[in-house]
């Protein structure tokens, strides 16, 4: 009999629960009507978390709020992380179809990739932080995608390579790590095999499945290059610091491919500005939702680069600018 009262009180109280859920979603669509405005609801699925794909985040919903889409009035977020894990990232782009979001941001190759997936074709997706979008299956030659359009970070390699090589001019070998399974580090590093022999360069590269082969990966490569080139790898920039400290502790350096890799220790890069990325992501997300047909929108890419150096680690590694190289931002 106890054992009855106390199901049938749980049961009391899961009831009062969803009443409660009941109540505030029905005050909500109340408030909805009185305005007469949609509020759209928008998921955010971001692979991995740094710096640079929280720039992306942060400069997307400022894009939209800069087209007239802001929260708390006509958009409500819903954002999630999957921290580097193919898993997480899927089942996030999996939730956010199954709660019927209006559009879904995919941030970084491999959750655009999931999102894409999980949307089939039914929810708009617009991805940003994508280096290769055809070769990722986001879109076609022409650019276009099945109800998927955004922006690429395409790095500027040759700018990159051409800054490398003032700084190291007797430098032979650069060395790349990269995770196997991101399309973006796969394209980069096939360019990257284009480029580097025009300067007078080896390239050596290090494939991981995850992060914890990154330790011996690094300890594997640094013992063959004269310097490291980091792309915008999402497993291997979550590990820089590991990374970071290896290299330094052999006093070969590390360039990066954008500012926030610069700020926690790499020497220099030709770096893109991926909140600017965002910004440009969350403006073409609000022609989507103004009802631009998202068929006909070709992925875009940034163009522009700065180059950016830390004047510390250059020092610490005897390594002088080059009297005719341009400087945009110096980290002290």
């Amino acid at each position: 009999m106890k054992k009855t009262l106390k199901k049938l009180g749980m049961i009391l109280s899961l009831t009062a629960c969803v009443g409660m859920l009941a109540g505030c979603g029905g005050a909500k669509q109340e408030q909805q009507a009185a305005n007469g405005e949609k509020v759209y609801k928008i998921g955010i699925n971001q692979f991995a978390d740094h710096p640079s794909l929280d720039n992306c985040r942060l400069g997307f919903i400022d894009g939209l709020k800069e087209a007239g889409y802001e929260e708390g009035v006509n958009v409500e977020f819903l954002y999630d992380n999957g921290m580097a894990d193919t898993g997480i990232t899927n089942q996030i782009a999996q939730n956010y179809v199954a709660n019927k979001c209006d559009l879904i941001c995919g941030i970084a190759t491999p959750a655009a990739q999931a999102s894409y997936n999980a949307a089939e074709g039914k929810v708009p997706v617009i991805y940003t932080a994508v280096s290769d979008p055809v070769a990722a299956g986001l879109a076609d030659e022409n650019g276009l995608g099945k109800a998927a359009t955004g922006t690429s970070d395409v790095l500027p390699l040759e700018k990159q390579v051409e800054m490398i090589r003032a700084f190291l001019p007797e430098a032979k070998t650069i060395g790349v790590l990269y995770s196997t399974s991101e399309a973006n580090s796969v394209a980069h590093i096939a360019r990257l095999e284009e480029i580097v022999d025009d300067y007078g360069f080896t390239l050596v590269t290090v494939g991981v499945t995850n992060a914890s082969e990154i330790p011996m990966a690094a300890d594997n490569i640094l013992g063959k290059v004269d310097c490291l080139n980091n792309l915008t790898d999402n497993t291997i920039v979550s590990s820089l610091s590991v990374i970071l400290d290896k290299a330094n502790a052999k006093g070969i350096p590390v360039f990066g491919s954008e500012i926030e890799q610069v700020k926690n220790g790499c020497a220099a890069a030709e770096s893109i500005d991926y909140y600017q990325l965002g910004v440009q992501t969350g403006k073409m997300a609000a022609r989507v939702l103004d009802g631009e047909d998202i068929n006909t929108m070709p992925f875009e890419a940034i163009k522009d680069s700065a180059t950016v150096i830390n004047s510390k680690v250059l020092e610490v590694m005897g390594i002088t600018l080059d009297e005719n190289m341009t400087v945009t931002d110096v980290i002290e």
